[in-house]
């Protein structure tokens, strides 16, 4: 079991959700500030998560 690529694939679902959740919010959004910012943290955490998940799986060497 690779602990690295395990990680990788929380840090992915971790993206995902926060991609979802942003998108949640943006179809509920009544344009105060306060949605915005919302909008802005989870979508930056979202692409941040998900980015670095899926580079540490596709980085990840299989050993066997």
């Amino acid at each position: 079991m690779n602990l690295k690529r395990i990680f990788g694939a929380i840090l992915t679902l971790l993206g995902i959700s926060g991609l979802i959740y942003t998108a949640v919010v943006f179809s509920a959004t009544s344009g105060s500030e306060r949605d915005i910012k919302s909008l802005i943290i989870f979508g930056i955490l979202g692409v941040v998560f998900f980015i670095s998940g899926i580079s540490l799986v596709k980085t990840t060497k299989d050993e066997a």
